[in-house]
């Protein structure tokens, strides 16, 4: 565990409040930055509109010269592609749309001699409705093993004509969908916290628990070095499937159907019969030992909505797994003193079970924090934007999400880079009704945009067909047209641009160790009236490294021998000769003799 130390003397007129240690060098994971690619919008090499594993292969150089450390890719197996992968149809195959089982090793291969390491994604809490499984399971009968696999339940009321409880769907609707029997009797009904498609599997049968233990196995035999668990915090279900009146989500929106915090609370509804169940923490301890016979500290990690934060904290204790995501930071609203209880609040929660805290803004399931920045609520998170809900400021979103993006990357842990916003790339708010695909749209009745908007395919290159993403010029979610202005060709070598912004931030990043640094709050910082800078100020040391964050209409000025090394936006110098570090910007300074 870490002890917070007191940090090196910044200045006779600035005080700190430590709150996390600096620690040794230890596995690849408690530092690492993660890149996230999404396959189907990264890269295509086939020319189908969709991106693949070669066109990802190909396209790996750029996240080495980015200077990440590892690369998670969501899903790529064998599925109908209901839910753009995560309905899989076969665990241990390639779907034909992405490549194949020899593409998968040639990527894995070119990203560890590029010294990247890689980890996959894993579904564990359902598979698709199209998995062999589930596919005997319907044509078995009730009680029988096949139907033990999965959590199938007679229904209630008359001839079993309701669900066996009130559970709802997180995508919307009833979580529960009734089949029809081999002689053409409506049966027994199955559950489903997601699509109809996507069947959840009962964790109480050891015969899923060997499956999926061999399936790791599989991958880790390939060299993958992790496993991103998805719903890590579904798999178990409380006994006898009790109604619940809470609402079936991953995140709770508020009244205004919109998600964010002013504590650092996700909002996850996590308290429910189908999440954070005590029986996960098993499975945990038993995946970790699979893990632990291979060799190159590989890593398992959790995508769990849960609160609060020492709950959160479990899931990463000794012998279980390695990182879960910090949805808390994500879902924080653009506060200072929001900003200050998460990042408190996450590290001493996970310094008590000795665990680095894993830092995020933006994924596959979210908006992108450029957009969420510039909403009128900066940091809201509407579940997606279309063309008639009210549009983000971009250019202002653009400069707060430099500004989290610099802040996150200086804190101690672990980070996600999600593809594209090294890029700066805003969500595609005006992405027609008719592409969408998500099915959150179709079974929320078009009441929630859902996610496609952060899914759009990348631009590689600003003249190009299809910006770069399809030698053919075809893109399997259309393009806007500001995408051209964030082309990778157009930001490489240019000063100030975000892609430049973050490989300098990366490369200091490592070069000072910033991820094994400690942190304590810094008070005492000006204005330039010379008052005391007030709560929407965020100053930071990490090491020796000062962290100067102003949010909203804030402003500070750096003390006297303070150079900017790296700056997420303009400064300038203040009339008393220091650096002025101006609203909804970051600073990294150090102390120059």
């Amino acid at each position: 565990m870490s002890s917070p130390v007191r940090p090196p003397a910044l200045s006779t007129s600035l005080t700190t409040t430590p709150v996390h240690a600096a620690s040794p060098a230890g596995a690849w994971w408690r530092d690492a930055v993660i890149y996230q690619v999404y396959p189907r919008s990264f890269a295509d090499a086939d020319g189908d509109g969709i991106g693949d594993l070669p066109g990802i292969t190909a396209r790996l150089d750029h996240l080495a010269e980015l200077g990440v450390d590892a690369v998670w890719l969501s899903p790529f197996y064998r599925s109908p592609q209901r839910d753009a992968g995560y309905d899989v149809a076969d665990y241990r195959d390639v779907d034909p749309l992405f490549g194949t089982l020899a593409d998968a090793d040639a990527l894995l291969a070119r990203a560890h001699s590029l010294g990247l390491r890689v980890i996959v994604d894993l579904v564990p809490n359902h598979t698709s409705s199209d998995h062999p499984w589930f596919r005997a399971a319907l044509g078995a009968a009730p009680g029988s093993p096949e139907r033990a696999r999965y959590l199938f339940r007679d229904g209630r009321g008359p001839h079993g004509a309701e669900p066996p409880n009130n559970w709802t769907s997180v995508f919307g609707g009833p979580a529960w969908t009734r089949v029809t029997e081999a002689d053409g009797t409506p049966g027994q009904w199955y559950l489903h916290l997601f699509d109809t498609s996507q069947p959840d599997l009962d964790w109480s049968n050891p015969e899923v628990r060997a499956e999926l233990e061999d399936v790791l196995r599989f991958w880790l035999d390939r060299g993958v070095d992790g496993f991103r668990v998805d719903v890590a915090h579904g798999m178990v279900k409380a006994p006898g499937l009790p109604d619940w009146d809470g609402t079936t989500a991953m995140i709770d929106g508020g009244h205004d159907g919109t998600y964010g915090s002013e504590d650092g609370a996700t909002g996850s509804g996590s308290a429910g019969p189908m999440w954070d169940q005590e029986g996960l923490h098993d499975i945990y301890r038993s995946w970790n030992r699979v893990l632990a016979e291979y060799d190159g500290d590989r890593a398992l990690v959790a995508e769990a909505w849960v609160e609060p934060m020492s709950r959160l904290a479990r899931y990463v204790r000794p012998g279980e797994m390695h990182q879960a995501f910090n949805f808390a930071f994500l879902t924080t609203l653009w506060s200072g003193p929001a900003l200050r209880a998460v990042v408190t609040g996450s590290l001493e929660a996970n310094d008590e079970v000795g665990a680095p805290t894993t830092w995020v803004l933006s994924n596959h399931d979210v908006v992108r924090h450029p957009s969420r920045l510039g909403l009128e609520v900066p940091g809201s998170r509407p579940n997606g934007i279309g063309t008639t809900d009210p549009q983000p400021d971009a250019e202002l979103g653009l400069h707060r999400a430099r500004a989290a993006s610099l802040l996150m990357l200086a804190l101690p842990g672990s980070a996600y880079v999600y593809q594209g916003e090294e890029l700066g790339l805003p969500e595609h708010t005006t992405l027609p009704d008719e592409e969408r695909q998500d099915p959150a749209w179709w079974r929320s009745g078009h009441t929630e945009r859902g996610r496609d908007g952060c899914r759009v395919p990348l631009p590689w290159e600003a003249d190009a067909p299809a910006y770069g993403f399809s030698p053919g010029g075809r893109s399997w979610l259309s393009q806007p047209d500001v995408f051209a202005d964030h082309a990778l060709d157009q930001q490489r070598g240019v000063p100030g641009s975000t892609y430049e912004l973050y490989r300098t931030a990366l490369h200091v990043r490592r070069e000072r160790s910033l991820g094994t640094g400690s942190l304590a709050w810094v008070s005492g910082l000006r204005t330039t009236a010379g008052d005391v800078v007030g709560d929407d100020v965020l100053a930071l040391v990490n090491r020796d490294l000062l962290v100067v964050t102003t949010v909203g209409g804030a402003e500070a000025v750096l003390p006297r021998g303070w150079e900017p090394v790296v700056t997420s936006g303009p400064t300038r110098a203040s009339d008393e000769g220091g650096v002025l570090v101006p609203p909804d910007t970051t600073v990294w300074a150090v102390l120059r003799d």
